[in-house]
């Protein structure tokens, strides 16, 4: 098993798009510069099997607490949530250490915005590597013709209405989400201790509610006329994952100029967790090309 980056890494504070994320950074100053963006309910720990060996091969690895996680602040309001808003975040962290190009990796709704991203600002982005997450554009006509995962993410409607939702996820020591962390993935996939972590990140003030304010700023999705994908793109996809159907990676890969796609069976959607040296072979090899 690939050695998990040092859990206690405090990070640097960094003033990006009008608020400041706490961002893990390793590797060389000089390397290309790799954004690594987390999803929900994680937040840079999600990244702890693939900063270590990104940086060893020599790039510029920023995982940060993307806005509303843990040590990151926490703006109130759905519309502070918006793709657009996440997506300059990203560009921001670029021009915080004065790069122009920068490749972009995301899992679950960390991979939305960096599908997101690539779209918006294909000059800016190099490659895109998008972990078990479909592109915004394609997310709502696939729900539409497919029941079967309309059924899958009824959770995202659940997490529209106020207050509830927070009150639930957070009663018994967050157990709910524990538990949702533990049954869709493999067994051992998340310890204890691990759950320690993520409990100390969903308890900061505030974190919760603006963790879900990712989903309630659905809504406000901004219009793109044009979702192509011109950057090179990977996808790398956990097959078992209870969340979200292959087909949606197959739909995603439609928007792109230059796709292509690494399905690993026996994998859930934490993949990067499950089969950390698969995910960093595949990771190494797109990003080096």
């Amino acid at each position: 098993m690939t050695s998990a980056f040092d859990p206690k890494a405090q990070g640097i504070r960094r003033r990006v798009n009008g608020v400041t994320l706490q961002v893990v950074e390793a590797g060389p100053e000089t390397g290309p510069l790799v954004i690594l963006l987390h999803g929900f309910p994680e937040f840079w720990w999600g990244w702890r099997y693939q900063i270590g060996p990104l940086a060893e091969a020599g790039f510029r690895v920023l995982a940060p607490d993307q806005r509303g996680y843990r040590f990151s602040d926490k703006p109130q309001g759905r519309r502070a949530y918006d793709l657009d808003t996440l997506a300059k975040d990203v560009t921001g962290l670029a021009d915080a250490l004065d790069r122009r190009t920068f490749s972009v990796v995301g899992h679950d709704w960390g991979g939305l915005v960096a599908w997101w991203t690539a779209s918006r600002c294909p000059d800016r982005v190099d490659r895109v590597a998008v972990l078990n997450a479909p592109h915004p554009s394609v997310a709502g006509s696939y729900l539409r013709a497919h029941p079967s995962q309309m059924l899958r993410s009824l959770y995202v409607g659940f997490f529209q209405i106020p207050r509830l939702p927070e009150v639930m996820l957070s009663a018994n020591g967050y157990r709910s989400l524990k538990d949702a962390l533990w049954r869709t993935s493999r067994p051992g996939t998340f310890s204890e201790e691990d759950m320690g972590f993520y409990e100390e990140a969903w308890s900061q003030p505030g974190a919760l509610t603006a963790m879900l304010n990712w989903y309630r700023a659905l809504p406000f999705r901004p219009a793109m006329e044009d979702p192509a994908v011109r950057p090179p793109a990977r996808v790398i996809w956990g097959c078992r994952d209870r969340f979200l159907e292959r087909g949606l990676a197959e739909a995603s890969l439609s928007l792109c100029r230059s796709g292509d796609v690494r399905w690993i069976e026996n994998a859930s959607h934490w993949v990067q967790h499950e089969e950390p040296e698969a995910v960093n072979a595949a990771l190494l090899d797109f990003l080096r090309a």
